[in-house]
């Protein structure tokens, strides 16, 4: 028998954040959730910001938890992507980091393709144009005149924020910076010919290690990278044994595409304005962003305001028995924060759709219209590799939601492999295995993985 490790995996998503242990003993994974925090943004002005201090005093929290009675063998900390925070010359901050939601960033792509066209800017980096982008924000505080942006002196996104608090070195980890829209996927550098056209400072930007290296140390506990990007993490967890598949790491965000050993950068990828990120392993996943449970979140803080508070479980159920295909909305239609029920319901309204009223009704058209576009984004990601995807692998937490799983079987005709729940965490812990010598590769890490958490398996029916 092999002796057991115990790992310690910090993953803060854009609604919550997590400390959770992982110990790995005789090729078996057990994970225990020891600190769970809320992630609210803040908004002071017109600005909204992320409560980044107080992430940081959370994270403190959940080492000093994991640290009793157990020896860590290391700690890595995977975050959502695209925001950032500046570093003035002293190491502090220079402002405090916005949040990707920020409406500084509207109508900035159509500005910077005044200066970089669309084509250019695809060729250099390979990721769908959303104005939520690190490079978008970035031109955004240019355009803004921003004091932060011109006294800065270094870049890290946030998981490497996190990380230089915590050892006091300051690296980008490579699958984090590949989705700033200014790092090259074919070679895993920083695109400063872009960053140049932009008239952006890339003296800014640090240097890119891979994932599963040490860092240094937080009293004496190494600190390794991982896939410091949650959903480089997740993929790494997909417990796939053949290439017939594809994934969805549903959260706030719904994360859809393939894992290849090459990024697709060509006129048909842009056109689809998918994404290329880097992955652990030498790995590209080719994926979109949708947005994913964001609107049921935004709904439930709704309602909340009104007075009734849903869990998620009550939503999934009254959204079984409502009416189905009461009408279908654009997922990707609903960017900002405010009364999602309301805003859904004039945009049926004004689509000549059937408009969903109660909150089951709001809840089942939102899953359903979900499921319909995996199904465009499938379809697309089938011409564009020329084979047939056979198989729907969906980790995250999302995957506990059975009516959104069947919903997606259904309707895309796909055999649908749920679980596990916490893939995030357990890629980012298998990575810190990987990196520490534990386990060889991501071939015997989805070993762990299939071993490790049971799945439920969703067959489609003829729901249409």
């Amino acid at each position: 028998m092999s002796k057991a490790r115990h790992y310690l995996g910090l993953d803060l998503g854009a609604e919550s954040g997590r400390a959770i242990a992982g110990t790995l003993a005789d090729g078996t994974l057990t994970l225990e959730e020891l600190h769970r925090f809320s992630n609210i943004p803040v908004r002071v002005f017109s600005a909204l910001h992320w409560d980044t201090l107080r992430l940081w005093h959370e994270i403190q929290e959940g080492i000093s938890i994991a640290s009793r009675g157990r020896e860590l063998s290391c700690i890595a900390v995977d975050t959502w992507g695209v925001d950032f925070a500046l570093l003035g010359g002293d190491g502090a901050l220079a402002a405090n980091p916005r949040h990707y939601r920020d409406a500084r960033n509207h109508g900035i792509l159509e500005k910077m393709f005044a200066s970089v066209t669309r084509e250019e800017i695809f060729e250099q980096a390979g990721i769908q144009f959303m104005v939520i982008n690190t490079l978008c924000q970035l031109y955004a505080m240019k355009l803004a005149g921003d004091s932060a942006l011109d006294h800065a002196r270094t870049l890290l996104m946030m998981p490497d924020l996190f990380n230089y608090w915590l050892t006091g070195v300051v690296r980008s980890e490579l699958t984090i910076a590949s989705t700033s829209q200014f790092c090259n996927p074919r070679t895993g550098q920083w695109a400063t010919k872009l960053f140049a056209q932009l008239g952006l400072p890339a003296s800014i930007l640090p240097e890119i290690i891979g994932p599963g290296q040490k860092l240094g140390e937080w009293n004496r506990i190494p600190v390794f990278t991982t896939g410091s990007h949650d959903t480089a993490s997740a993929v790494a967890a997909v417990p796939a044994e053949t290439r017939d598949w594809c994934y969805i790491s549903s959260g706030t965000w719904s994360l859809m595409g393939v894992e290849l050993d090459a990024p697709v950068i060509n006129a048909e990828s842009l056109e689809l304005n998918l994404t290329n990120e880097l992955g652990f392993g030498g790995t590209t996943r080719l994926l979109k962003n949708i947005a994913g449970l964001w609107l049921l979140q935004e709904c439930r803080r709704a309602w909340l305001a009104a007075g009734t508070n849903y869990s998620y479980e009550d939503l999934t159920g009254m959204a079984t028995v409502a009416r189905p295909f009461l009408a279908r909305i654009d997922p990707d239609a609903f960017p900002d924060p405010g009364d999602m029920p309301a805003k859904i319901r004039e945009w049926c309204a004004a689509a000549g759709q059937g408009v969903p009223e109660t909150p089951g009704e709001i809840a089942r058209t939102i899953l359903e219209s979900l499921a319909f576009r995996y199904l465009e984004v499938l379809e697309s990601l089938e011409r564009l590799l020329g084979r047939r995807l056979g198989t729907i692998h969906i980790v995250g937490g999302g995957s506990r939601n059975v009516l959104l799983n069947q919903l997606v079987a259904d309707i895309t005709g796909r055999r649908v492999v749920a679980g596990p729940a916490e893939a995030t965490a357990a890629g980012n812990i298998l990575i810190q295995a990987i990196g520490s010598g534990q386990l060889a590769d991501l071939a015997e890490a989805r070993q762990v993985v299939r071993r490790s958490f049971p799945v439920e398996v969703y067959q489609p029916r003829d729901a249409r």
